[in-house]
């Protein structure tokens, strides 16, 4: 009688739940924050503008919704609000239609007398209880000016005041694409300015699957990691391996919303216990100096956890490469902690976030611990098949001599992607593997990604661009026994 088939993952939640992470992307890219909505998320706050609103209303709505700065904090927007929003940024005329465009701004004269609204006045409204875009339309109304303007004048016009005083927060799940692109616009050097070509051009050449063994070296803070393990799906498994006694800083990871079932499938091992494993043919019992732990075991938190406590709310602005590398938290996350939670001293990288949420396989609302260390079954079991594949994230360390030692610990036909941030060390590597015969199907890839502006009547590159993405070396491992007989 055949097994009954494994019960499938839970579905991820569609609406913001308490205690999961939110990306909140207000004006349409111009500022990004990570918040968790604790329990007590009534206490937490955000500043848009002069405005400092509650995150309570995000409680429950779908990811993907859209809210606008009212009178007691963020509103959501109605469905006209959102189909009149686009309609705004795409039209260039009544009913859509391309106007014959015959007026230019060669008379217009930047002399600040052309707005006949007063800032008292603007005051006034406001004290009225006028909304954002009520505001807006008065501005445009007594702009001598306004009219004369061309048609793309007149919408970067409406759309500066509407960011001002009508500002739009978007609800965003944070996945690998979006945390990968908001430290990439934020905090590039936290994650190594690895952009999100980069990210999925790893996971793609490293064939990232369900039911993988995948062996990473992250220190881009858990980036890839977070996204290996949200691309398993709760299956198979990630071993996070790291140089030294002291692991990487993993903590991007608590912002993916990992259920129990992905965290429990998230290991940390040292690479010289990995590697004195594959030599001595021995499965330690104790690895990292700590008692082992099952990883089939949904990693848990304990109530002594407590919540990372910032003392600053608003965007942090960290001008310093050093800083941003060695802090726990992204420059860009804004975290408002409740009056309750302050008397908790900031804990250490390893430390969670305490959140309310069930113990069993379904999304967890809790924050998640570094990966735990794995059993000595599966580590019994890699020594014997080897991972699956491998990715290594690097940029700080020598590459060559790093995947000496990572390559022996892969099954053979096993695929790996390295990423760097300059072609040299790919290069050396590339021909280290070459004379080693260790590796076939070895090439140097260059990302490449350009976004176009594409609306009636003007469709071209956007004018402000990233033009380098790094390099990514990828092969497959091959069985070579006289490399075999040297390392002997």
């Amino acid at each position: 009688m055949d097994p009954p088939p494994p019960s499938p993952s839970p579905a991820i939640p569609r609406e913001a739940w308490e205690g999961c992470s939110v990306l909140l992307d207000i004006n349409d890219g111009d500022r990004l924050a990570f918040f968790r909505l604790t329990p007590a998320a009534y206490l937490l706050t955000v500043k848009i503008g002069n405005k400092t609103c509650s995150l309570q209303p995000l409680v429950g709505r779908p990811f993907g919704s859209l809210f606008r700065v009212g009178a007691d904090g963020l509103v959501p927007c109605t469905a006209a609000d959102a189909s009149s929003l686009r309609d705004d940024s795409t039209r260039d005329g009544d009913d859509g239609q391309v106007q014959d465009e015959t007026r230019d701004n060669r008379s217009l004269v930047d002399n600040n007398t052309a707005q006949n609204l007063s800032s008292d006045d603007i005051e006034a409204m406001k004290r009225d209880g006028a909304t954002g875009d009520e505001i807006v339309e008065a501005l445009i109304a007594n702009s001598s000016t306004f009219g004369k303007k061309t048609v793309f004048s007149q919408e970067k016009y409406k759309l500066k005041k509407q960011k001002k005083y009508a500002p739009k927060v978007l609800l965003r799940r944070p996945t690998a694409r979006s945390i990968c692109e908001t430290y990439f616009k934020k905090s590039p050097a936290r994650t190594g300015f690895m952009r999100v070509d980069t990210l999925s051009l790893l996971l793609s050449m490293a064939n990232i699957g369900p039911y993988s063994d995948a062996l990473v070296v992250d220190m881009v803070g858990g980036l890839v990691v977070g996204a290996v393990a949200e691309r398993l799906g709760g299956t198979g498994y990630v071993c996070s391996t790291y140089l030294g006694k002291k692991p990487s800083s993993i903590d991007i990871i608590r912002m993916y919303n990992l259920s129990g079932d992905m965290a429990s499938r998230i290991a940390q091992a040292p690479l010289n216990d990995l590697c004195s494993l594959q030599n001595s043919g021995n499965t330690p019992s104790v690895l990292n100096g700590s008692s082992q732990g099952e990883v089939t075991k949904p990693i848990a938190v304990s109530t002594e956890d407590t919540q990372l406590s910032l003392a600053q709310q608003g965007d942090t602005v960290v001008s310093d490469e050093k800083q941003q590398l060695s802090a726990e938290q992204p420059v860009d996350m804004e975290v408002s902690e409740p009056p309750l939670e302050e008397e908790h001293p900031v804990q250490d990288e390893t430390s969670s976030l305490d959140n309310k949420g069930n113990d069993d396989g379904s999304i967890a609302s809790r924050s998640l611990k570094a990966g735990k260390t794995p059993s000595p079954e599966k580590m019994k079991y890699w020594k014997e098949h080897g991972f699956s594949s491998l990715i290594v994230a690097a940029p700080g360390n020598e590459v060559e001599s790093l995947v000496a030692d990572l390559l022996p610990l892969l099954s053979d036909s096993a695929p790996f992607a390295i990423y760097h941030q300059y072609l040299q060390p790919l290069a050396t590597c590339m021909h280290s593997l070459q004379v080693s015969k260790m590796a076939i199907g070895l090439q140097i890839s260059e990302p490449w990604l350009r976004e176009y502006q594409v609306l009636p009547s003007r469709t071209h590159p956007h004018m402000q661009m990233n033009a380098f993405g790094g390099y990514i070396l990828s092969g497959i491992k091959i069985h070579n026994t006289d490399a075999v007989v040297a390392n002997k």
